[in-house]
């Protein structure tokens, strides 16, 4: 087997661009989780009567973990 010799300077530049090459794919694999997704038909119709829905049929927190804790 042939011997190569490496400076080390040379794997220096070749470990930071590895390194920034990693970054970038990180990145954009991040980027790509983050795109807005597009809601089902189900979600929409949800969506849009919970928007339509007033405020006064609105449940508080605190009346639901009484119902939730006197059902135990």
């Amino acid at each position: 087997m042939e011997s190569v010799n490496v400076k080390a300077e040379d794997l220096k530049k070749l470990i930071r661009d590895v390194a920034q090459i990693k970054e970038m794919l990180v990145a954009e694999k991040e980027e790509r989780e983050m795109e807005e997704i597009e809601l089902t038909d189900w979600a929409k119709n949800e969506l849009e009567e919970a928007r339509k829905r007033s405020e006064k049929e609105y449940v508080s927190l605190e009346d639901v973990k009484k119902r939730i804790l006197s059902k135990k």
